[in-house]
């Protein structure tokens, strides 16, 4: 599975011609650009400026697979986008899963994402993601990002196994800890005016209509509402959408915990 993402990629330099004052053609060497080239295809993948640093998925592979498999991760899916330019990897841990409710089991996963295009950097999350869209879109429960880019200063393109590490560490402690306190914890009735809030007031009818729908008793089942309306009923085109999906986790885990605290006292 793997192996699709491991095709050849190389930095050619990108060459111009201009022409002089006296129209004569002239080649510029130097032109700041390079292109990257799938070298098994030939396809050009991109052309960016000398500033971008290749990190090539083979490097990624031969850094987080062995030790994401040491940590108790499976390879479960490898899906190589737009003829090589954008990758995206999947590891799941299904001896860490976590039951939410009866018909509901939760299992961590780790997703790198790496592109030649510049479209994204080199992306590392850990959570539980519902599904990955064919645009490479993911959708789902974050409990740890990282994100960089490809540039030739950044210096943490370097230390990819410690940050690999500790994105798994730190979903650890999501599922361990905190999934079943929202699974456990259930809200009451003013925690429902600060979920709604949480949305453009166009959306405060779909949302409460929702609510009735679905009747959540749980914090987890308040999360699950809010992440299906996010999927299904929002325009996933504008960024205020995905910038609430980014906010959705942490207010509800954080409205969940002061509720726990409140039944312990």
């Amino acid at each position: 599975m793997l192996q699709n993402a491991k095709f050849p990629v190389e930095e050619v330099p990108a060459f111009g011609r201009v022409l002089d004052k006296n129209k004569n053609s002239k080649s510029i060497e130097n032109t700041g650009y390079k292109f990257i080239v799938r070298k098994d295809t030939g396809k050009v993948l991109s052309c960016m400026t000398n500033n971008y640093q290749l990190v090539e998925n083979n490097t990624i592979i031969k850094t987080a697979s062995p030790l994401i498999k040491k940590m108790g991760g499976k390879i479960s899916d490898v899906r190589v986008l737009r003829d090589g330019a954008k990758t995206m990897m999947k590891w799941t841990f299904p001896d860490n899963k976590v039951k939410m409710s009866k018909d509901d089991e939760m299992i961590p996963e780790i997703n790198i994402v790496n592109s030649y295009d510049g479209t994204v950097g080199l992306n590392i999350l850990g959570g539980a993601f519902r599904f990955i869209c064919s645009n490479g879109l993911i959708i789902g429960f974050i409990a740890s990002k990282y994100t960089n880019k490809h540039i030739k200063s950044n210096i943490e393109l370097n230390d990819l196994d410690r940050i690999i590490e500790e994105t798994i560490n730190n979903t650890s402690v999501v599922f361990e800890d905190e999934f079943p306190i929202l699974a456990e914890t259930k809200f009451q009735e003013r925690h429902l005016v600060d979920f709604i809030k949480l949305f453009p007031e166009y959306a405060n009818t779909l949302v409460t209509d929702k609510l009735i729908i679905e009747k959540p008793k749980t914090f987890w089942d308040l999360l699950n509402v809010g992440t299906n309306i996010l999927t299904h009923h929002m325009n996933r085109d504008m960024d205020s959408t995905h910038n609430l999906e980014g906010k959705l986790y942490p207010k509800v885990k954080k409205l969940a915990l002061k509720e726990a605290e409140v039944a312990v006292a």
